[in-house]
């Protein structure tokens, strides 16, 4: 629409320059037509006391210095004929005093407004008087002044003005409506290209734009059409690219933490075993024994952070226990460590035991970053963690963290570290929603991801908020 209304104005625009145009021409034209009106009459009386004057030398024969004009009487009805309205004819025959004719003004047309006088004598200005020599043969005849009246030339100009200015406003009143409606129908389709568009961004891939005419908008709509299709193909591809990517990564993880168990587990217990030995066989080497102690102390905090990394590591337990049993466990593990920062409330609703086991791993996983960061990161002192399974036919399951440790969601939404990244990559898999906000005393981070969305044969489209 805004293109619609743009357009029109352009429309507008390009009327009222026509017209203003059209204005300036008008008032040029109505100025020189009173220039050759004024002229005309001066020609006119001019020939005619001409004619008068030598019909009347060769009727009477009379050629007295006193009695130069031929007839005394010139100002008649006759002579008023031959002046147009609001033009004044002066004549005075040698050293006489000057007689001046004038038509009436009334018929030229209405008073104009005062503006209109104002402007149109700061345009023009007054008009030059037009002398005419009765007879090149006897100069002592005079001559014959034509001068416009000023008020007649501002109401001739504004009559013809108001005639074609009202008539050109109405047809380019007329055009711009019929212009208007004509382009409001050929950019019809504008809005219904825009909708599409906007829907494929929100990642309705399978919306399609109905086909036009076969003019440019049905090649944008086709092209469109094309588009939505390959980025639904593209977007399916990368969503099993990328829960088969999880996958992996699970398996490697559990690779991992049997490979840390098997091996560097049994190597600290070896190690602590041994230093338990030394420390037992070095009785009479106190300083022995003190670094026996160290070696059973240095490795017993690694065991304890192998068990924190085997605990993160590890998600058979989704399998054996559940995800309602493993999300007990990793908070009752946050809040079980000595001195914690936070205390993690846990509020868990809705039926949780048949989740798939794709849903349940990427919740559980999203939840333990969640956690994480708001331990680590965060000043808080209490954490809010909230997994709730909705009991409607499209199920979905809302996972909420939020904290009182201040923090900006701005941040947190423009970060480009692996945690944030690996949550939405987790959500946008399964077609589901993440929302990083304020909260009342810090951040509180909502993520909704469908549970039929772990069938992967479903083409999916990725809306992150």
């Amino acid at each position: 629409m805004q293109l619609i209304a743009r357009l029109i104005l352009r429309l507008v625009g390009i009327a009222l320059i026509c017209l203003a145009i059209t204005a300036s021409w008008v008032l040029v034209d109505a100025h020189r037509a009173i220039e050759v009106e004024t002229a005309s009459s001066a020609e006119r009386v001019g020939l005619e006391l001409e004619h008068l004057f030598w019909r009347n030398i060769l009727w009477r024969g009379s050629m007295r210095r006193d009695n130069i004009l031929p007839v005394p009487e010139w100002e008649s009805l006759a002579t008023l004929k031959l002046i147009s309205p609001g033009v004044c004819i002066s004549y005075a025959p040698a050293s006489e005093t000057p007689r001046s004719l004038c038509s009436q003004i009334e018929g030229v047309g209405a008073p104009p407004p005062p503006w209109f006088g104002k402007a149109y004598g700061a345009l023009f200005g007054a008009q030059s008087p037009v002398t005419r020599p009765l007879t090149v043969r006897a100069p002592e005849t005079g001559a014959v002044i034509a001068t416009a009246d000023p008020q007649a030339a501002v109401r001739q100009a504004w009559r013809q003005m108001s005639i074609v200015v009202s008539v050109a406003a109405t047809m380019a009143i007329g055009i711009c409506f019929l212009s208007a409606i004509a382009v409001a129908h050929a950019l019809a389709p504008t809005q219904i290209v825009i909708d599409g568009l906007r829907r494929l961004a929100s990642g309705d891939y399978r919306h399609r734009i109905r086909a036009f005419t076969r003019g440019e908008f049905g090649l944008i709509a086709c092209a469109v059409n094309d588009l939505a299709e390959r980025l639904a193909q593209t977007t399916a591809e990368r969503v099993a690219l990328t829960k088969r990517l999880f996958e992996v990564q699970e398996e490697e993880r559990r690779a991992l933490a049997r490979d840390l168990h098997d091996e560097f587990g049994q190597c600290l217990t070896a190690t602590i075993a041994f230093a338990g030995a030394i420390e037992a066989g070095a009785g009479d080497r106190p300083d022995l024994a003190e670094d026996a102690r160290s070696i059973a102390r240095t490795a017993k905090r690694m065991m304890g952070a192998l068990r924190e990394t085997l605990a993160r590591l590890r998600s058979q337990d989704l399998d054996e226990l559940g995800l309602e049993a493993c999300l007990i466990q990793l908070v009752a593990g946050w809040n079980a460590q000595t001195a914690p920062k936070a205390r993690i409330h846990l509020d868990l609703m809705g039926d949780l035991a048949d989740v798939p086991q794709a849903v349940s791993t990427s919740v559980y996983r999203i939840a333990q970053e969640c956690l994480t960061n708001a331990m680590r990161h965060g000043a808080a002192s209490d954490v809010y963690l909230r997994v709730e399974r909705s009991a409607s036919a499209e199920s979905v399951i809302a996972l909420i963290v939020e904290d009182d440790g201040g923090g900006d969601p701005e941040r947190v939404n423009q970060s480009s570290g692996h945690g944030i990244l690996g949550i939405r990559e987790r959500i946008a898999a399964f077609g589901g929603n993440l929302s990083v906000t304020r909260a009342a005393h810090g951040i509180r981070v909502c993520a909704r991801i469908p549970v039929a969305a772990a069938d992967a044969s479903r083409p999916v489209g990725f809306m992150a908020a």
